[in-house]
C-alpha cells in the first residue's frame, strides 16, 4: 500500500518501493526515473508511479537484466510486446548460456573430486592440485 499519494518524498518513495533512498537517488542519476523539480521551499515530491517504477526496476534486475537492457525495457510503451519478448529471449539465451557453462564446470569439478577420492594418502600429487597446475601452465603459452 502506498502512502499518500499526493506527496511522496524520497524516503517515502524508497520505503514504499522497498530500497534505501540512495538507490533512488542513483535511479536519477542514471536517468531511470525523473528527478521532480525542487520547489523553491520545502522537497522534492514524486509522482505515485515512481514506487511502480523503481518495483519494476527491481523485479527485473532479479531476473537478470542489466540495467541497460532496463532502460530499454522502460523506453517501450506498454504494447510493444515483440521487441520485449525479443529483449526478454535474448537474456534467456544468455542464461542459458550461462547454466551450459556452470553444467560443465559442476561435472568437471565433480570427476576432480572422484579422482582426488580415489588417491591413496601419499601415494601421487592430489589430482585436483596437479589438474590445477597442468591446466594453467596451457593457458600461459597461448
Amino acid at each position: 500500500m502506498l502512502p499518500d499519494e499526493t506527496e511522496l518524498t524520497i524516503g517515502r518513495v524508497a520505503k514504499a518501493a522497498g530500497v534505501n533512498v540512495e538507490t533512488v537517488r542513483y535511479y536519477q542519476r542514471i536517468g531511470l526515473i525523473a528527478e521532480p523539480p525542487k520547489p523553491a521551499q520545502g522537497y522534492r515530491t514524486y509522482p505515485a508511479n515512481t514506487v511502480e517504477h523503481i518495483r519494476f526496476i527491481k523485479r527485473a534486475q532479479e531476473l537478470g537484466f542489466s540495467l541497460d537492457e532496463i532502460t530499454d525495457l522502460l523506453s517501450l510503451n506498454d504494447r510493444d510486446c515483440d521487441e520485449a519478448r525479443t529483449i526478454a529471449e535474448h537474456k534467456l539465451d544468455i542464461i542459458q548460456h550461462r547454466i551450459d557453462d556452470l553444467a560443465a564446470m559442476q561435472r568437471e569439478l565433480t570427476k576432480l573430486i572422484k579422482a582426488c577420492r580415489q588417491n591413496v594418502s601419499g601415494q601421487e600429487r592430489c589430482a585436483i592440485i596437479a589438474v590445477l597446475v597442468k591446466d594453467s601452465g596451457t593457458d600461459n603459452q597461448s
